[in-house]
């Protein structure tokens, strides 16, 4: 199982041996032991009965229900981490094996597996680097790493260098958007276990939404314009009322509360699209959904370019703090979120990659731009209140036009 299913199909089905020129499928598992061998689905039935397959986690899914007796998880750092999840109940019920194979990319789900072997006595655990294994003599990584440098810089190709050759959990991500100022956060100890929240200040949260793909929601304050981020929370599948329920049980579990008197002053911030059918039915948007079913009030958030969006969340981080247990998986999203890569150009895009680890940084790019768009709002004085019956006709025919418009957001 590699991240993906095409990864695999190139890197583990079709690939070649250089230096026999046969597929290493061939030469791993002869004709002669075949009894079938599927092109379609990379899939390979053996005389004795035992199968074999190349798949993605990107579907792992489509594993459960299977009986497999091992799983080997090649490029793991890179891979859902969701699918060991999922798919770790049917070793453990078969006594099956599993086996994690994969170079670092930063101190991501891989580095807690890495952790977790270390500290199990039914697990096994090995880092090789290149200077270990004597596949490449010290003349050859000195080179390496002096031509990484050159087309690099000297910050990425040292990074790339001690990730891929020296097998480093502590090397900068190449590409990724925001592990400086995560690590800046760990340097200045702003990444604590356990923040109280402040009880008189409301809890805001911010949404990434999906359906088949993840939906991720942030609890966080803003306290003398300091962001404050309690929790994150994930799942895949659900209809809106799961999110809801578990916003419910968050507050009960708590102490927190999102509104003071009225359920619709609260600050439940979702992204544009929020409007359209997104995780909705019967021909109505998710807002309305949420309020009719569960009185649950959410607010469009600014519509702000993938872009600006970074640089918001960039400056939100600067000056936030977060509960190290409560957010850790939303702390590993934000830490591998990362430019995708363009193997013709061989250079970065400006666009991120679609991964596992873009939804929590999605959500996080709204918590930015919401808790942006809150501090201006705190700051006004409010306006004097004019009563209905003072009010000319223009003038309630102009609030029913703005009420239209603004739908559920108000």
């Amino acid at each position: 199982m590699l991240p993906k299913a095409n990864q695999s199909r190139k890197a583990i089905w079709e690939a070649v041996n250089p230096r026999t020129g046969k597929r290493r499928v061939d030469e791993a598992f002869p004709p002669e032991i075949r009894e079938d061998f599927r092109e379609s689905d990379m899939f390979c039935r053996f005389k004795n009965g035992s199968t074999w397959q190349v798949v993605g986690s990107d579907n792992f899914n489509s594993l459960v229900g299977s009986p497999p007796v091992g799983i080997t998880f090649s490029e793991w750092a890179l891979a859902d981490p969701h699918a060991w999840a999922i798919l770790r109940p049917i070793l453990d019920e078969n006594g099956g094996w599993a086996l994690f194979i994969t170079t670092p990319r930063g101190r991501n789900h891989a580095h807690r597996t890495l952790e977790l072997a270390r500290s199990e006595p039914d697990w096994f655990a090995d880092v090789k680097t290149a200077y270990d294994t004597a596949v490449f003599r010290p003349d050859q990584l000195a080179r390496i790493k002096r031509e990484l440098i050159k087309e690099w810089g000297e910050e990425d190709g040292e990074a790339l260098f001690d990730q891929e050759y020296g097998c480093s959990f502590d090397a900068p991500l190449v590409g990724a958007y925001y592990a400086k100022q995560i690590a800046q956060l760990e340097a200045a100890g702003r990444i604590v276990d356990g923040i109280e929240h402040d009880p008189n200040h409301l809890v805001e949260t911010a949404w990434d939404l999906g359906y088949s793909d993840d939906t991720t929601i942030w609890f966080f304050q803003t306290v003398l314009n300091e962001p404050r981020v309690l929790g994150y929370y994930s799942a895949h599948g659900q209809d809106i009322t799961h999110y809801a329920d578990k916003l419910t049980e968050y507050a009960e579990r708590k102490g927190w509360r999102y509104w003071k008197t009225d359920p619709r002053e609260a600050l439940h911030w979702v992204p544009w699209d929020a409007r359209p059918k997104t995780l909705a039915s019967r021909g109505k948007s998710l807002l309305e959904i949420a309020w009719e079913e569960r009185q649950l009030s959410l607010r469009v958030a600014p519509n702000l370019s993938v872009q600006d969006g970074i640089q918001a969340t960039r400056k939100f981080l600067a000056k936030a703090w977060f509960d190290k247990s409560e957010c850790a998986d939303g702390i590993e999203c934000l830490r591998n979120y990362q430019r995708e890569w363009d193997d013709d150009r061989k250079v970065f895009k400006s666009t991120p990659l679609h991964n596992w680890a873009s939804h929590g940084a999605d959500g996080a790019r709204i918590m930015a731009i919401a808790q942006a768009q809150r501090e201006p709002i705190e700051r006004q004085k409010p306006k004097s209140i004019k009563r209905i019956e003072d009010m000319t006709f223009d003038e309630l025919a102009e609030i029913g036009s703005r009420m239209r418009q603004q739908e559920y957001r108000v």
